[in-house]
């Protein structure tokens, strides 16, 4: 799918063909949009198709009459028991007449690029554009991480309540998304810094300006990430304590039961032997036994409370 847009009076319209200084937005293109693009702007092929590619790795090509960048950008994945984010790639071509985005599916990235009202929004300034496409992802991140971190403060109030194995595979989700942030955040940067080095978005000051802020929000964004692993994991260890904790004092409960529970059988069993024993003529033999039983049962459960193993 391919769309065109400008912009007008700071909004980002739709049109119906190609003009020049717009915005060519390919969306899972099929190979035919493809060929047609790469043949239109003189693009290669295999950098139209470039961020098709689930395993591209984020990078920066300047060519004599267009640049690639491609960096990862997050999005949700479909899984059965909760929310997951992973990363995709996605491929921004700065050409002399227009800017071409070309992504595997569709994005909030660019959603809010188009219905999202953004100061100083312009297509026509297409370096701009790019960076500001650039700064977004990083915000994009940063709120992710964010929810991510809520997800996991919700997990952990439920330690001191049931928990559920659904509980513990949501914590393994977010313990991958932030796996696959870290290392898409880490690529990023080194497209950002190859971007700042080479100047290849430099056209106005406030241009360099945005692109420091974007540097500035990567680099948050990856100590931030950093940070909410090393929560998670301590979360997950915390949960393998409070469990073994718990299996630990059944296992005790358990234990100290089978041995009350003993008690009246060996009683019982010696006072079932066919030898001389005390109260065997008396008419409250019985209800002596009994009682014999019940105090030494009492006497073992106090023990074992006063040992703390009830």
């Amino acid at each position: 799918m391919h769309n065109y847009y400008i912009t007008e009076s700071g909004h980002v319209s739709e049109i119906e063909e190609y003009q020049d200084n717009c915005w060519l937005m390919l969306t899972n293109p099929t190979d035919k949009e493809c060929r047609d693009t790469s043949q239109h702007f003189g693009i290669e092929l295999d950098d139209v198709r470039a961020a098709l590619d689930q395993d591209e790795s984020s990078r920066v090509d300047i060519e004599d009459n267009y640049t690639l960048i491609l960096i990862d950008i997050p999005t949700r994945e479909a899984v059965n028991v909760a929310i997951s984010y992973t990363t995709i790639p996605l491929g921004i071509i700065l050409t002399k007449s227009c800017i071409i985005t070309v992504c595997s599916k569709e994005t909030i990235i660019l959603k809010d690029m188009i219905f999202r009202k953004m100061r100083g929004l312009s297509i026509r300034k297409m370096k701009r554009f790019c960076c500001q496409i650039l700064y977004h992802n990083c915000t994009v991140y940063q709120n992710l991480l964010k929810s991510i971190d809520r997800s996991r403060g919700d997990i952990e109030k439920k330690i001191n309540d049931d928990m559920e194995d659904t509980d513990l595979i949501n914590l393994h989700y977010l313990e991958s998304n932030l796996v696959y942030f870290a290392t898409s955040l880490r690529a990023n940067a080194s497209v950002l810094d190859k971007i700042k080095r080479y100047g290849i978005l430099k056209e106005h000051a406030e241009d360099e300006e945005l692109l420091d802020d974007t540097i500035i929000e990567n680099m948050q964004a990856i100590e931030t990430t950093k940070i909410y692993q090393d929560i998670i994991k301590s979360t997950s260890e915390l949960f393998s304590t409070v469990t073994n904790n718990r299996l630990n004092d059944v296992m005790k409960l358990l234990t100290s039961i089978t041995v009350v529970m003993a008690l009246p059988t060996i009683i019982s069993g010696i006072w079932g032997m066919n030898v001389p024993l005390p109260f065997q003529n008396s008419f409250f033999g019985f209800p002596i036994v009994i009682l014999i039983t019940v105090f030494v049962c009492a006497l073992t459960v106090w023990l074992l409370r006063k040992w703390k193993m009830l």
